[in-house]
């Protein structure tokens, strides 16, 4: 029987939902489960989850939300492996490029945990006659990511460990290509004494991001993916009062000049053309070669 992925929403998981998609395992072709794709009813269910967890875990002290991070950090750490395994499966991508993008990513946890110094305002003194000034920096609410099929794990670290360490409660929709690192990530987090209702995880596509833009209890959204996507996430989320980061594709040209080290430019040029299974948001797709160096590239 085929496995079915659910959504994760107040520390359980949920599959509600009549329609689905399926995973596949893109190195054999073969199914190998199929994911829930969430209706609008299941995304305001993810949101209440998340607005009713907003008060007390934005009335946590800052370096008590961090401990929960670190002890995600330690067994993000331990179980590197299972989660690089989960990308490969699904994704397609080499084991050792796996790893490489859950380090990226505990790279950005490592800076969340290191947040509370960050979050402090700041005091004027006397800034007019009689008038001090104070600057508070408070969390916004409910937050979503929406994020693409080519780094499951890194570019949602992007995003959650620093909207969780600043106080915010967040819904994860992730690519239906490859969404089972997300519930990894959630359980981890679970794991770690994360509250429940603060992480929440939805499967699946227009229908679910429509819907988190447009409920009126998710505050911002943060995207990355393609370009025509962005602009309209960027113009929904707006038309909707959020605060919304778009970050759309970004292909670059290599340019090489006559005088380039061959052999450090052809590493360089395969690594960037072709790494990540030649999915990286900025992958070279074009080699400029000036002069007599084309040849000898």
């Amino acid at each position: 029987m085929t496995a079915t992925i659910e959504h994760y929403i107040n520390d359980q998981r949920v599959s509600r939902d009549d329609r689905y998609q399926d995973v596949y395992n893109p190195a054999t072709g073969e199914v190998t489960a199929r994911v829930a794709l969430a209706s609008r009813h299941t995304v305001a269910e993810a949101v209440a989850a998340a607005q009713a967890a907003f008060a007390g875990w934005a009335d946590t002290p800052p370096i008590r939300r961090a401990r929960v991070l670190f002890q995600y950090l330690h067994l993000l750490r331990e179980r590197k492996d299972d989660l690089a395994r989960i990308i490969v499966a699904e994704h397609g991508k080499v084991f050792t490029d796996a790893q490489g993008e859950v380090d990226r990513g505990i790279d950005i946890l490592e800076f969340a945990c290191g947040i509370p110094n960050l979050l402090k305002g700041e005091h004027s003194d006397q800034v007019s006659r009689g008038m001090d000034n104070w600057t508070m920096r408070q969390p916004l609410g409910v937050v979503a990511g929406v994020t693409p099929f080519n780094f499951p794990v890194m570019v949602p670290m992007w995003m959650y460990p620093i909207a969780i360490a600043a106080g915010n409660t967040f819904i994860l929709k992730p690519s239906p290509t490859d969404p089972s690192a997300s519930l990894f990530m959630a359980e981890l987090l679970h794991e770690a004494g994360l509250p429940k209702g603060v992480f929440n995880v939805v499967q699946g596509d227009k229908e679910s991001v429509d819907a988190l833009i447009e409920h009126p209890d998710v505050k911002a959204v943060s995207f990355v993916g393609s370009t025509p996507i962005a602009q309209y996430i960027y113009e929904s989320g707006a038309r909707n009062g959020k605060r919304v980061q778009g970050l759309g594709g970004a292909k670059n040209h290599m340019v090489v000049m006559p005088d380039a080290d061959i052999e450090r430019t052809v590493d360089a040029l395969m690594g960037a053309a072709y790494g990540s299974a030649g999915e990286r948001c900025m992958a070279i797709s074009v080699a400029v070669l000036v002069g007599d160096v084309g040849d000898k590239v």
